[in-house]
């Protein structure tokens, strides 16, 4: 592709060199640059492209993509300078791969918890309904039946446009994603058109990268503020900040809720552990999803099918087919009666919702025990809100590891502890390896009671001092559960 089309819609304040240069890939990082290559120098969270144009000019670089020139020019290869690099690769990766966000209806998802289920909720029941469809999630990327490996929630912008291109050349109607807020202030997908945007709910995390709430909620809201005329924002009215991802939106403003007036609306009228009986618009579905939290997750699915217009019947039909995301809300049971559930939750927000769900499903005399970690490099300031949470609304709380990073396993448990309440010491313990956690929590329970294991849920791994060893909570509970058959 001629660098000219690849720069189209991309103010370019200076440039060194011919435009009519061919560039045979773009790279983001300069280790995959090849003959002909563009590299774009991106300032990164943690390293800066800029430093790498050395790296890039030896293995072949032809284009130099940069905020400011260097001090040295090296004749014979062109150099462009734009005020925003990262909003850059974004534009020239999408021109590149031809536009392919704008070749299928494209809808974002965006919130702190719920969006994975909401996009493979979508995924699932456009694929019910009869469509060829993508999805970008936390858990899985798919191209119609096809998986595709995700290493990021939002993926970077030459990955992402790859993925849509391959989507379009496989025949998709829809592509349903997750937007991270990292991805929105990193430019990740900049110069995709989207159809729609849908907002979940915004609780306390992420702030190890945005440092503040205002800003975390600035990076959601800017996903809303850049939809254009002919899309739809799709919002959480319940959520108290629901109105505000709206205030400076083009795109048709739309809400949905179980308690205030919204333009979606649903009721729940029974709650069990293996599904719930739904009023939504008025209509009786049972769903095979539990909770709340399923229940918005559903809701805003519902409205965005409807603003994707399709028929109420058939959408509702569909629903009451679908199962969730792996790792949500996902429940077994052990021939001894225990049950236990495996659920991704790593904010104080959403261990909430799911333990007050469980809270509100089970019998009298049955006990929950809760198995929960916090990650390592993140978040410091919700270890102690996580381990309070899970002392009030369990009875026997292990705290254990989740994914430590480079942390000390011990240090990130000692942290938890901090938050624990005074009369609640008593019933929680901390045990290092998770492995051991979830075996002591089954010890622990009698039958018909009640084991959440929380934070890593779909995850098969436990990254250890740079090193992701196979871990799945799932599969440590059913070989726990065999054991005891």
């Amino acid at each position: 592709m001629l660098l000219k089309d690849l720069l189209h819609a991309i103010p370019v304040t200076d440039y060194r060199g011919s435009l009519e240069t061919e560039v045979s890939s773009l790279c983001l990082d300069s280790r995959k640059v090849q003959q002909g290559s563009a590299f774009v120098a991106v300032r990164g969270h943690q390293t800066d492209g800029h430093l790498y144009l050395g790296k890039a000019i030896e293995l072949g670089a032809s284009v130099l993509v940069v905020e400011e020139l260097p001090a040295e020019i090296n004749e014979g290869l062109v150099y462009v300078v734009v005020a925003d690099s990262a909003y850059a690769l974004g534009v020239m990766a999408s021109n590149f791969y031809g536009n392919p966000s704008a070749k299928l209806k494209l809808v974002g998802v965006t919130g702190t918890n719920g969006k994975t289920t909401i996009a493979t909720l979508l995924f699932n029941l456009f694929q019910k309904l009869g469509f060829h469809v993508g999805l970008l999630s936390t858990v899985q990327n798919m191209i119609g039946d096809r998986k595709v490996e995700a290493t990021h929630t939002t993926p970077d912008p030459i990955s992402l446009n790859a993925l849509l291109r391959e989507m379009v050349e496989d025949g998709c109607d829809y592509c349903f994603m997750e937007v991270s807020s990292h991805a929105v202030v990193q430019q990740r997908i900049a110069g995709l058109r989207f159809v729609g945007g849908i907002f979940s709910n915004i609780t306390h995390d992420h702030l190890d990268f945005h440092g503040t709430f205002a800003h975390y909620i600035k990076a959601k809201k800017k996903f809303f503020d850049d939809l254009d005329r002919s899309a739809f924002a799709l919002s959480n009215i319940d959520d108290k900040n629901g109105l505000v991802m709206l205030q400076n939106t083009f795109a048709h403003k739309k809400t949905y809720g179980l308690h205030q007036m919204a333009d979606f609306k649903a009721k729940i009228l029974e709650n069990h552990f293996d599904g719930m009986l739904l009023q939504i618009d008025g209509q009786e579905v049972w769903v095979k999803l539990v909770g709340d939290f399923n229940a918005y997750n559903l809701l805003a699915v519902f409205g965005a099918a409807i603003l994707l217009e399709q028929e109420t019947v058939k959408v509702l039909t569909a629903l009451s087919e679908i199962t969730g995301a792996e790792g949500r809300f996902e429940t077994l049971k052990s021939s001894t009666g225990v049950v236990a559930i495996v659920d991704y939750a790593h904010t104080p927000d959403a261990v909430e919702n799911v333990l007050e769900t469980i809270n509100g499903l089970r019998q009298a005399g049955q006990q929950i025990f809760t198995v929960l970690g916090c990650g390592g490099d993140r978040d410091k300031t919700k270890r102690p809100e996580m381990a309070e949470v899970a002392a009030r609304l369990s009875d026997k709380v292990v705290l254990t590891s989740d994914n430590p990073r480079s942390e000390d396993p011990a240090t990130i448990i000692k942290e938890m502890e901090v938050g624990v309440p005074a009369d609640k010491k008593k019933n929680v313990f901390s045990i290092t390896d998770r492995r051991e956690a979830i075996r002591a929590a089954f010890h622990l329970a009698q039958p018909g009671d009640v084991i959440l294991v929380a934070g890593k849920g779909h995850e098969k791994y436990q990254e250890i001092q740079g090193v992701k060893n196979h871990f799945d909570d799932k599969e440590e509970l059913i070989k726990i559960f065999n054991d005891h058959n």
